[in-house]
């Protein structure tokens, strides 16, 4: 068991990313470089929207501002609370480390790029009055500095909002300083690391990766007559009940928990995993122990496991004064 994990930490921390600032930024701005965390794969940028400080500037001061919305009473950050990890009740997925994803939402409606995800939310989400927005001077002219043009369009407005989403990455826990040897874990945060990497936990088939999360689509066995979730994009009977995995990274501070907040602690979350599976028909077959309801872990290998996703809290990611508004 534990060559499988030191294994593990190996890989993890013999692979490092780095991102560079773009060769070709608009004229009059200030490429941005971001800090890629190590065991992290270098980040992959559109070219026709290089990383720059007056862009995450811009996307920062949309992602916070309420006119945004409509109505002018929504802004990104109503419902992604940086002490939330960018997530909020009931069930809104955080903003962790999405400049590597490429499924959005719970139901996987949107994939592609950050950009194609905020053109949605833009249009569809809130419906952004881009009259609002262009009467505004300032911000003409910071669209100008970015872009090279003063009329503001929803294309804009979503690619700076993707420069500065991309800026949101965490890897500073307690876990990643315990893979680089700054730290050591508690016995029983090591005996839940080790549940979770192996089958007797079962955790690390879709959480195993440097994000803690495959980002793909699954039934979990939540509930025998499960919710439509994927099923609803596709049309495809065999995606009913799957929904995208969450990130675990700053889990403790994201809940409640599942794609509709059923769970409001992460001991229910394990009891769950544990002992309260459910059949349906398009249950995933990486839910191996769903004949015996789940993994069946005793009291002790519960609080193990749930000491141990406390490690992956980031407190500098909740903190950071750069992803704040008016820094």
């Amino acid at each position: 068991m534990k060559k499988i994990i030191v294994l593990l930490s190996g890989i993890l921390l013999g692979i490092t990313g780095c991102n560079k600032p773009t060769d070709n930024p608009q004229p009059g701005t200030t490429p941005y470089e971001l800090s890629i965390p190590q065991g992290f794969p270098a980040m992959t940028i559109p070219a026709d929207n290089p990383l720059t400080r007056e862009g995450v500037a811009l996307g920062r001061k949309l992602y916070y501002d309420p006119r945004l919305h409509k109505e002018g009473t929504m802004a990104c950050a109503t419902c992604h609370v940086q002490q939330q990890a960018f997530s909020s009740s009931p069930a809104v997925l955080p903003h962790i480390n999405l400049g590597w994803s490429r499924n959005f939402l719970w139901n996987g409606k949107i994939q592609g790029s950050l950009e194609d995800v905020m053109r949605f939310e833009v249009e569809d989400f809130f419906e952004t009055d881009m009259s609002v927005l262009n009467s505004d001077a300032d911000y003409r002219q910071a669209f100008k500095q970015v872009f090279g043009s003063e009329t503001i369009t929803s294309t804009e407005v979503a690619k700076a909002l993707a420069q500065f989403v991309r800026t949101l990455i965490s890897g500073n826990s307690k876990f990643d300083r315990f893979l680089r040897g700054e730290v050591n874990l508690t016995n029983q945060e090591y005996l839940g690391y080790e549940l979770f990497y192996t089958e007797r936990g079962d955790c690390f088939h879709c959480h195993a990766t440097a994000f803690m999360t495959d980002n793909l689509m699954h039934n979990n066995a939540l509930d025998s007559l499960p919710d439509a979730g994927y099923f609803a994009v596709t049309g495809d009977s065999l995606d009913w009940g799957k929904f995208k995995t969450p990130t675990l990274r700053n889990i403790e501070h994201t809940a409640p928990y599942m794609h509709d907040g059923r769970y409001a602690t992460l001991e229910e979350v394990v009891a769950f995993y544990s002992s309260g599976l459910e059949a349906s028909p398009t249950v995933d077959p990486l839910m191996k122990n769903l004949h015996q309801g789940g993994v069946q872990l005793n009291a002790d290998e519960q609080a193990a496991l749930v000491a141990f996703l406390k490690t992956l809290s980031d407190p500098d990611f909740i903190s950071n004064p750069e992803y704040q508004p008016g820094k």
